[in-house]
């Protein structure tokens, strides 16, 4: 990993936003990295925008804030137009191409977020498709080390919901893959 990773994680309410920030900086945490997750909300809980900036650094950390992203994880076409052009020049664009058109910039990338939840059976799972993509093309984390920090997120009376996640982080991982 470089010293310092800049995440920006953006969406509607209800889409995972939040919970994807916070599994990506418990991760870091867990590996050791100064980690800070800083959430920002829209009026509404639901529907509403929502998003959060996640850094991790081998560093500490002296501002929650930064102004260009080296990440940008996109979930909805609001946010994309929010955010593109607070990504650094040699940046990476994750975005959900379910909900957005193609869109050309360089390190683009479409990842289907919604279709991969729903084939899986619960568009829920969006949001660990979108950072399995992130995980296969950043290679921070394994699956494995941001699976276990979900499973203790969920905690044991969400238990069923470990399976589902855990093969919707897979899915993203993989489309990437395959594509190399």
């Amino acid at each position: 990993m470089k010293k310092l990773e800049r995440i920006t994680v953006a969406g509607f309410g209800g889409q995972g936003v939040m919970m994807l920030g916070q599994i990506l900086a418990h991760a870091g945490n867990d590996k050791g990295y100064n980690a800070l997750w800083h959430p920002s909300y829209g009026p509404e809980t639901r529907g509403g925008t929502a998003n959060c900036s996640v850094i991790l650094s081998d560093a500490p950390i002296n501002s929650p804030v930064f102004s260009k992203a080296d990440t940008l994880i996109i979930m909805n076409r609001p946010s994309l137009e929010k955010f593109k052009n607070k990504l650094r020049e040699d940046g990476i664009l994750l975005y959900n191409s379910s909900l957005i058109d193609e869109f050309a910039q360089v390190n683009a990338h479409p990842v289907p977020a919604n279709d991969i939840a729903l084939k899986l059976g619960n568009p829920r799972v969006a949001n660990m498709a979108m950072l399995g993509a992130y995980l296969a093309l950043k290679s921070l984390f394994t699956v494995e080390e941001v699976f276990e920090v979900l499973k203790s997120f969920l905690g044991e009376g969400k238990k069923d919901l470990f399976d589902i996640n855990h093969r919707a982080l897979l899915a993203g991982k993989n489309l990437f893959e395959v594509e190399r």
